[in-house]
């Protein structure tokens, strides 16, 4: 296997993730404790617990990163606003929302439109207006129940309303990434916006694989193994 990364720019590429509905405070401590020892991009967890690790993972280089509309993405976008902005005020650094998938399978790609600038330009205002730092927004339009070319349609609109990331899957869908998902997101959208695959990405050849199509996040629970398996091909 050819080595394009270092350990250190893999790691920054993984969100650590644990979305588990009965994860536990004690777990979610765990999962600090391994992004900070590796450095992981962001630890990406449920709205309860930002503010703990929020604080086990101040003064490192560890984001928090939490979730809007999740799973499912039917929230009202007023709802929506409020967890965006009620996550960003416990300490959230990054949000990865979830678009209305009805909405889209309705061909209202207005309401698509406007729901996502809605929430990036609330965030945008008051991340200069109270928090002085910028708050990366991850979309998330689960690709496994979009045709391709509603997937071309909601990444151009994602890229228009001021977006950090297209984000392929929520991990709770009918399945996870592949690279077709992620070579065809790469087609439409610029480099001015990044690409976060998720969904069943255990492995470090699932990672490299997903890397060299494009991806520069990746969402995992599987972030210590990868790099453990980086570590047993590279470091010898």
């Amino acid at each position: 296997m050819v080595k394009t990364l270092t350990k250190e720019q893999l790691a920054k590429t993984i969100d650590q993730t644990l979305l588990n509905p009965i994860a536990t405070s004690k777990d979610i401590e765990q999962l600090c404790i391994n992004a900070k020892k590796n450095h992981f991009a962001a630890v990406c967890i449920n709205p309860t617990y930002i503010a703990q690790a929020k604080k086990i993972l101040a003064d490192t280089d560890v984001k928090v990163c939490s979730v809007v509309g999740y799973p499912l993405g039917a929230n009202t976008i007023e709802t929506k606003v409020f967890e965006a902005r009620n996550n960003v005020k416990k300490g959230a650094d990054e949000l990865d929302m979830v678009i209305n998938l009805g909405a889209v399978k309705s061909g209202n790609y207005e309401y698509v439109e406007r729901e996502i600038k809605i929430v990036v330009n609330v965030i945008r205002r008051e991340q200069i207006a109270e928090y002085n730092r910028h708050i990366n927004i991850k979309v998330i339009i689960e690709t496994a129940i979009l045709t391709r070319d509603e997937i071309k349609k909601v990444c151009a609109i994602i890229e228009r309303s001021g977006a950090d990331f297209v984000k392929t899957s929520t991990g709770f869908g009918v399945k996870g990434v592949e690279l077709d998902d992620v070579r065809l997101i790469r087609e439409i959208v610029t480099r001015n916006i990044g690409v976060k695959a998720s969904g069943g990405i255990r492995t470090f050849k699932d990672a490299q694989a997903l890397i060299d199509a494009g991806a520069t996040r990746l969402g995992t629970s599987s972030g210590i193994n990868i790099i453990k398996e980086y570590s047993a091909i590279f470091d010898k």
